[in-house]
């Protein structure tokens, strides 16, 4: 008898989020892309938008796309942080897709806001009923369907819902300007019972002025 198909959380597709991030960031603005790939996005932020584009990215092969698209890169793991960037460098930070593979979410999060004036980010939502059902009746670990490697493996190292990075948001001084719940293929305003039905989740993240924000630590773990 096969074994059952194991369920796999559907990544929001290429043409999906970059068009989500480009309707959120304004013409001539200065972005920095972390985790940029080829520099796909940076290119057409650059060309359709006029943008001032910077990219970080750790594969060295990526790094040399960038370059041959004649854009700047930085050529570091996000790890490690963004200690060599300064304060308010960029109007927009950008993270698509890569936030649960960091060792430490809560400081590159606050990272992000030190040196740009917003936040996009694209997340997996692991609280979808599906991936509860999975836990549930086969007491499996949950996969992406991009990434769809088993737990000993995986890039992924946090599994976290909607209502998790809510209440990150709220514990670090982050405000969440808009929250778009993707379900299908689709990216919604509202979703009813979004984090059960959402398979991602964009955010536009800014300072909250009314509290300070979480000093970032550095890999260390000293302030």
């Amino acid at each position: 008898m096969a074994a059952p198909v194991r369920y796999q959380i559907p990544d929001p597709s290429v043409k999906l989020t970059d068009e989500l991030i480009m309707q959120h960031i304004h013409r001539s603005s200065r972005v920095i892309d972390l985790g940029c790939g080829d520099g796909r996005l940076m290119q057409r932020l650059h060309q359709e938008l006029d943008c001032d584009v910077m990219g970080v990215e750790v594969e060295h092969s990526n790094i040399v796309s960038v370059i041959q698209r004649g854009l700047p890169a930085i050529e570091a793991d996000l790890n490690d942080g963004l200690v060599d960037i300064p304060d308010g460098s960029f109007d927009y930070a950008v993270l698509s897709q890569t936030l649960q593979q960091v060792r430490n979410p809560k400081r590159l999060l606050v990272e992000m806001l030190r040196v740009a004036r917003r936040a996009l980010v694209v997340v997996p939502n692991f609280g979808h009923w599906r991936v509860r059902l999975e836990v549930l009746r086969r007491g499996r670990t949950p996969i992406t369907e991009t990434l769809p490697y088993e737990w000993y493996e995986t890039p992924n190292l946090h599994f976290m819902s909607m209502r998790d990075f809510r209440d990150l948001m709220d514990s670090i001084g982050l405000r969440i300007v808009k929250e778009s719940p993707i379900i299908r293929g689709r990216a919604v305003d509202r979703l009813m019972a979004a984090n059960l039905r959402a398979d991602s989740a964009f955010y536009l993240l800014e300072r909250d002025s009314s509290r300070p924000a979480e000093p970032a630590k550095t890999a260390g773990g000293r302030s």
